[in-house]
């Protein structure tokens, strides 16, 4: 069991009923997240391979991917760059630790020593590239200073863009990202990816570091203007996407380019997968059970409410899942993320009726919260007033992890290792 709180979690159910569907609802989670596995993932696509390969991994699932090829395949030297404390057991690979959301200068460093080894390998040699979410953060090689870089990224986050708007304007402030690292390499490259970004765009996830790029500086400039930023963003972010408008930068590597020609990306995981194993689960524990969407968008407090009233068509013994990225505009100080704010959303709606509802992000920390997410059912509202909690206040501050931290109805993890965007799951019983 992943969950560090397990026994509060159930313990916090109010009747008998309710404690065995909280531990069923974890149960379904542990599982959801056991299907995604990177090391599992990598190691049964890897099956096949028998050459040597020099190893790079970036992202949040970059120490369980790479361990998987170093464990089963000749590597001759490689580079890891994770967020976790955790590191690769192999004499000829090295693990760097970065930092993420808000990329820093020890990213940018092991992002050059990266591309150091990369530059060293010929046409005969095999890179093998495993990408993950937090990629865009952790291999990073920005056209600015890494200060303006940070800037740049907290406006981006704090604001209603979704994860492709974000990383059309990472790509093109970056050496590396939209198909620059196989511009880079002489190499080939066989990418393999789990995916966090909805409907698996290989040119989002992490932004796009092996894939050929359809966006171009002109759309960059776009997103800045649609999201109220250009005018906010630091002035050397205006300048290299004016000059590439210009001309003055190369563009990034669009599709039908040589240089793809040597390149193989392949998703060996993502939502879908995660929440197949969620179904598998609670079907195997005896409710009837169907997954409502893997690409759930929007604002994550209206696709709250709108899985709530859809779990109230649904009969008794019955399981509702979903999965997906949705958005959350960050207006006050508080603490959480779209996960524990979804759910904080919708109580007013689980009230008095026999639900539970919850929403999990699979990396294992939601927004600036330590927790995944949050659960609820129908005496939350009532253990809320008792406490003298006022939902509206917490929503307006954005402070849904403290809310749900004095019910003792978050979940709490710790990193997981890997990343396939969030999971919901509705009880009807």
């Amino acid at each position: 069991m992943i969950f560090k709180n397990a026994e509060e979690l159930i313990k916090n159910g109010r009747n008998d009923e309710l404690k065995k569907i909280r531990r069923d609802l974890l149960d379904i989670l542990d599982n959801c997240i056991k299907a995604v596995d990177p090391y599992k993932v990598v190691a049964r696509n890897i099956r096949d391979m028998n050459e040597p390969v020099y190893l790079l991994a970036f992202g949040k699932a970059s120490v369980g991917m790479a361990q998987a090829v170093c464990d089963h395949l000749e590597v001759k030297g490689g580079i890891v760059i994770t967020s976790e404390s955790k590191k690769v057991n192999h004499p000829k690979v090295k693990t760097f630790h970065g930092d993420h959301p808000i990329p820093t200068s020890r990213n940018v460093e092991v992002t050059s020593k990266a591309i150091e080894m990369v530059r060293k390998l010929d046409e005969k040699e095999t890179l093998l590239v495993l990408i993950s979410g937090g990629g865009s953060a952790l291999f990073c090689k920005p056209r600015i200073s890494i200060g303006d870089m940070k800037k740049l990224t907290e406006l981006l986050l704090k604001s209603k863009a979704n994860i492709r708007e974000i990383n059309t304007v990472r790509k093109h402030l970056s050496h590396v990202k939209g198909g620059q690292l196989a511009r880079i390499a002489r190499c080939g490259l066989k990418c393999m990816i789990i995916s966090d970004v909805v409907g698996d765009p290989i040119e989002f996830i992490a932004s796009g570091p092996t894939a050929p790029d359809s966006t171009t500086f002109e759309d960059a400039r776009k997103v800045l203007e649609n999201h109220n930023l250009w005018d906010k963003v630091p002035p050397s972010v205006r300048k290299v996407i004016l000059d590439g408008i210009k001309g003055k930068i190369e563009e990034t590597p669009k599709p039908g380019e040589d240089v793809f020609g040597k390149v193989e990306n392949l998703i060996v995981a993502n939502c879908r997968m995660a929440c197949e194993g969620a179904l598998r689960r609670a079907r195997e524990l005896g409710y009837e059970a169907r997954i409502y969407s893997t690409e759930l968008t929007g604002n994550s407090r209206e696709v709250g409410r709108i899985l709530v009233r859809e779990g109230e068509k649904m009969g008794g013994n019955f399981v509702l899942i979903g999965g997906g990225e949705t958005t959350l505009e960050v207006k006050g100080d508080g603490i959480g993320g779209r996960n524990h704010e979804m759910v904080l959303s919708a109580i007013d709606l689980l009230a008095e009726k026999k639900m539970v509802f919850c929403s999990f992000a699979t990396d294992g920390i939601d927004g600036n919260s330590p927790s995944a997410g949050a659960l609820a059912d129908g005496y939350t509202l009532k253990r809320a007033i008792e406490k003298g909690l006022d939902v509206g206040s917490y929503l307006d501050n954005n402070d849904s992890y403290n809310f749900f931290r004095e019910l003792g109805d978050y979940l709490l993890t710790g990193y997981t290792g890997t990343n396939v965007m969030d999971i919901q799951v509705l009880f009807r019983f």
